[in-house]
């Protein structure tokens, strides 16, 4: 098969590697009919996280079809559309059990695309299938059902749920990109008074007037209201930079939270000097995917929105355009690109 190999910051190849084989019982092998790009993969491209090393395929995200699948699969047969998530999951360790499958102990969490061969390849072997994998209904477009596999439960779970968003709150969200518009659609479902997008991307701020915001703006006059008010209630910090942590700090209001939602490769700094007195709240977080069922079926009946999210797709072939595309979204106003088989 062919895939995206990883050798180094900088430097990637469409090269042709062995075939994925199931290697334990609980494995299954999925062929790729659509994947994605993650800001995670640009974190690493750029050296941002030295742990993953040269040789290996990169990509977390996929939906495919079932080729096959170890003896203790007992819920996959092959044949069987589904998406992978992002997080592998045994289903047994007390991470799992406690739904913390992005901290899975028993050599589960993220690991495709990191530690093992990702999805950005004709293949991928998924390990604990039956937990690390979600049929996918018919009703859903491959376009769609990608965002499943991770940037709506990471959207979610450390965005929405993490800044405990409630109706009748300002949100404010920090960051145009994919996860941060996934944020701001997601939070759409709590009723907030208002939901605000800044960033300093004139073309993703075009991008995100399409989608159900109240706003999509510069920073500048926005935070600068907000610090002068009451601040907002909720702030979602999605773009991983640490200037957006810092206006993050500036807008929220006294008793409110902050969810650091954002891949950060560099150090940040926390002005503890002007937040202590503000009892502010601030959450971090890895994606669990444990509600990837529930968004599935907002998802399936028409009550997530999420179509707009995808702006550009390549065959599987043309991977290295793709990152491109994506990489320079900030000037063309792409958001998830997605390939196709």
């Amino acid at each position: 098969m062919r895939a995206l190999v990883y050798h180094g910051p900088g430097q990637t190849s469409w090269d042709a590697v062995p075939d994925p084989t199931v290697e334990e019982a609980t494995d299954a092998v999925v062929r790729v009919d659509a994947t994605t790009i993650c800001g995670s993969d640009l974190r690493i491209l750029r050296g941002d996280l030295p742990e993953v090393k040269p040789g290996t395929v990169l990509g977390h995200e996929a939906v495919g079809e079932v080729v096959e699948v170890g003896p203790d699969v007992h819920h996959l047969r092959p044949g069987n559309q589904v998406i992978v998530s992002a997080v592998t999951a045994c289903g047994r360790c007390r991470e799992c059990r406690n739904t913390t499958l992005g901290q899975c102990s028993a050599g589960g969490g993220w690991i495709l695309g990191n530690e093992i061969h990702g999805t950005q390849a004709e293949l991928v072997r998924v390990p604990f299938a039956d937990h690390s994998t979600h049929r996918r209904p018919q009703n859903i477009p491959l376009d769609e059902a990608v965002l499943l596999s991770d940037v709506l439960p990471t959207a979610y779970e450390v965005g929405v749920r993490n800044g405990h968003v409630s109706p009748g709150d300002t949100v404010v969200v920090v960051g145009a990109g994919p996860v941060g518009l996934a944020s701001a659609v997601i939070a759409r479902l709590y009723s907030p008074r208002r939901v605000v997008v800044v960033d300093l991307s004139a073309a993703r701020l075009e991008a995100a007037a399409h989608l159900e915001v109240d706003a999509a703006e510069l920073p500048g006059r926005v935070i600068a209201e907000l610090s002068e008010g009451p601040g907002a209630d909720v702030v979602i910090e999605a773009s991983g930079e640490p200037d957006g942590f810092v206006l993050s700090t500036r807008a929220v209001r006294t008793g409110g939270h902050i969810a650091t939602i954002g891949v950060h490769g560099k150090p940040v700094t926390l002005h503890l000097e002007s937040l202590w007195r503000k009892n502010v709240t601030i959450s971090t977080g890895q994606v669990d995917t444990s509600s990837t069922p529930w968004l599935l079926g907002l998802m399936r009946y028409g009550d997530l929105p999420v179509a707009g999210l995808v702006t550009r797709t390549f065959p599987l072939d043309r991977m290295e355009d793709a990152y491109e595309a994506f990489a320079h979204g900030t000037t063309t106003g792409d958001l998830k690109v997605v390939l196709h088989r």
